[in-house]
């Protein structure tokens, strides 16, 4: 159901090469994030050498634990990690808070004083963000992209439907391979929902609930509604025709439909789901298959894997230049968001896709 990956370029994989990722920090509204987990956490993968007690100097114990007992522990390495052709060689933000402490952690890594001595100086760029705004998300990739360079830009990539068609047609003007995606898409779980998928084994696929734990907010649709609207692009794919969204006190409820398939529904502050974050129910004609973050009951474990996997894709991208995400499938994510909250505005009309493109 999902489109073809793109390929930018010509394969750039060369055996023995070492790939020097530029990570840049956004800013909320013009403030740092000086311990930003997307760059922290997601982002470590990339580098070899971790100073550990940096770590818990740093961070919260929680995330401490998470370094001590799964990303950095060598037996939760997936026979894959350290990645022995990566390696963080600078970082950017603006303000530049915390950047000390970041440097100090990994080791060898420079502060890039400016967008352009960090492009100038790196084979490819990560951009983390633990807002879920993006709204200087397109001033933090440009130099990028006008590089050609292979560009990770979190979610979401732009905070509105014309800032994301902005983002991308830059990526394609420039022939630079983009990636954009919620941590969600690459949960064990769902490797094995599309392995089940593509197989055809238990009839086609029906129907996907995707389920996300918190309290809903119309602000935090934008930022948090990105993970199961992700969930249902990964499993329905593009295409999606139209969207009616109810809600209630502290949960909300999102019809996606498509003229060509069956629907889709996101569920997001479903209040059973503590300790799990999320919970995807996908319905094949003969088989239901439901998932959540964790392997074998393991959450923290699962959520190593799933930081693993994203890393792993972006690394694969930078050296083949294949991207592995559809823009149109990025594009449709943002407008499902935007018709989601007019048909709540609206008494849960349907919103066509077309209204908020």
């Amino acid at each position: 159901m999902t489109g073809a990956a793109t390929q930018c370029g010509q394969p750039s994989a060369q055996p023995g090469r070492v790939y020097r990722i530029g990570v840049i920090s956004a800013a909320i509204d013009g403030r740092p994030q000086p311990t930003n987990g997307h760059t922290w956490h997601f982002a470590q993968y990339f580098h070899p050498e971790v100073n550990l007690p940096a770590i818990r100097r740093h961070l919260d114990p929680g995330s401490a634990r998470m370094f001590e007992r799964y990303t950095r522990n060598p037996r939760y390495n997936f026979d894959q990690l350290p990645f022995p052709d990566t390696r963080i060689t600078h970082v950017y933000s603006n303000p530049a808070d915390g950047l000390t402490n970041y440097i100090e952690t990994f080791p060898g890594v420079r502060i890039a004083r400016s967008l352009d001595e960090l492009v100038e100086n790196v084979d490819a760029v990560w951009l983390g963000d633990a807002s879920g705004k993006g709204n200087d998300h397109y001033a933090l990739v440009a130099p990028a992209l006008q590089r050609g360079l292979p560009t990770f830009c979190d979610k979401p990539i732009g905070g509105t439907v014309a800032e994301t068609r902005r983002i991308l047609e830059l990526a394609r003007q420039h022939r630079a391979p983009l990636m954009s995606s919620s941590l969600f898409r690459h949960e064990f779980g769902m490797e094995q929902a599309l392995r089940m998928r593509d197989s055809s084994e238990f009839g086609p696929l029906q129907f996907v609930l995707a389920s996300m734990q918190g309290g809903f907010s119309r602000d935090g649709w934008f930022i948090y509604g990105q993970h199961p609207v992700w969930t249902v692009m990964t499993l329905c794919g593009p295409g999606v025709e139209a969207v009616s969204m109810y809600a209630r006190e502290a949960t909300a409820h999102a019809l996606i439909t498509y003229r060509d398939r069956m629907p889709a529904e996101v569920w997001y502050g479903r209040p059973d789901l503590a300790g799990q974050y999320c919970h995807t129910s996908v319905h094949f004609a003969r088989q239901v298959y439901q998932f959540t973050p964790a392997i074998e009951g393991d959450f923290w474990y699962g959520h190593h894997y799933e930081m693993f996997r994203m890393a792993h894709t972006f690394r694969e991208m930078v050296r083949t230049r294949r991207e592995p995400v559809p823009h149109r499938e990025i594009l449709e994510v943002t407008a499902i968001l935007h018709a989601g909250a007019k048909s709540m505005q609206e008494r849960g009309r349907l919103v066509g896709l077309s209204e908020v493109m």
